[in-house]
């Protein structure tokens, strides 16, 4: 989705502007059957400053959404498992924390609980990412996976907490944990999250909300784990205190994962520049192009996770082929930068001497 805008002088000396869509695309985005007729511009003359268009400049846009989706689908069903994984044994720890009195279980339990719902809320978040997008929503619904992390994010801040106050008041008085049956259920549990994590993958093509929900899961790990070593300390030294330190340490891992998560997921929402791109070597090398004069009015951001966009106006020299500019500049975006969805305005100005009246 590219623009050309020119801009020229009349007879009296005065400036103004015509502007031009390249690629069949109109300023909103939507295709225009006006404009391109099989991928080319339609009435282009064949000395025409877009002379053999052959190719779209946003053709990689529908190979990118095509990716988009079957990611979705992937992301779907791996939530799915994950979710059916956490329920169960979810009842497993609350049951055995209760009944063994292990803070260490009950903690994990209860960060189970927030497993669940983080599953929960990521799944309805990326199945409504697959809505088709209205006129008020031009973007669609991708920002719901942000928003499921966001609110992810938040649930693991509070629940952190909530275990650091629980595990301080039983530092004072620790009491009785049945340490054998604390060991084995929260071996179970380690297992469960070990093979919830599996599933989900740590893979970044999968977006900020299964990878929030695979925080979540590591959390609950490293809570198993927790519970399995204060269990232990217990069963063979006695030690009553390494229940409420195992789970005060469990917290302060799951609120730095989910502090992080919050972090990002702020920068999302709020358009931040993606971490991963350096915006001042992007501008340099647009500017390096053959025929870009300047570059301004540069954006760069990311819409949902794996999806960068950029967009600016590209000043060129008079007699450079827009065309050429706009091949070069989507080119090098994608293959330096890994970002295909690209919108550019060329700008180009013609100094003509104004004729007397």
């Amino acid at each position: 989705m590219s623009a050309s805008s020119v801009h020229s002088h009349d007879r009296h000396g005065r400036m103004h502007a015509e502007s031009r869509t390249i690629g069949g695309h109109d300023d909103d985005g939507r295709r225009d059957p006006e404009l391109a007729v099989s991928g080319s511009i339609k009435g282009a003359s064949a000395t025409g400053p877009f002379a053999d268009l052959r190719d779209d400049p946003c053709g990689s846009c529908d190979d990118e959404h095509g990716h988009a989706h079957e990611t979705r689908h992937e992301s779907v069903f791996r939530l799915r498992i994950a979710l059916v994984l956490a329920a169960v044994y979810l009842v497993a720890e609350a049951v055995g924390g209760w009944m063994t009195n292990s803070l260490a279980l009950l903690a994990d339990a209860g960060h189970m609980l927030s497993d669940v719902a983080a599953l929960g809320i990521s799944l309805a978040a990326l199945q409504a990412a697959g809505r088709a997008r209205t006129s008020s929503r031009t973007w669609g619904f991708h920002r719901a996976e942000a928003l499921a992390a966001l609110v992810n994010a938040v649930v693991l801040c509070l629940v952190s907490v909530g275990i650091c106050w629980e595990a301080v008041t039983r530092l004072s008085a620790p009491p009785d944990v049945a340490a054998p049956m604390a060991f084995l259920i929260a071996t179970g549990g380690l297992a469960v999250n070990l093979g919830g994590m599996f599933v989900l993958g740590h893979d970044h093509d999968h977006g900020i909300g299964v990878r929030s929900a695979w925080i979540h899961m590591l959390g609950d790990a490293l809570g198993s784990a927790g519970a399995m070593t204060s269990a232990a300390a217990i069963f063979f030294f006695g030690w009553r205190w390494a229940d409420p330190i195992a789970s005060l340490l469990i917290a302060i891992l799951i609120v730095r994962s989910g502090f992080s998560l919050l972090m990002e997921t702020v920068g999302v929402l709020m358009e931040a520049a993606p971490h991963h791109i350096d915006v001042d070597a992007l501008h340099g090398e647009l500017e390096l192009l053959a025929g870009v004069i300047e570059v301004h009015d540069l954006h760069v951001w990311t819409i949902t996770s794996g999806m960068d966009a950029v967009s600016g106006h590209v000043t060129i020299t008079t007699g450079t082929r827009s065309r050429d500019v706009l091949t070069s500049a989507r080119r090098l975006l994608r293959e330096r930068f890994h970002i295909d969805h690209v919108t550019l305005q060329i700008e180009e100005t013609h100094e003509e001497t104004p004729v007397a009246p």
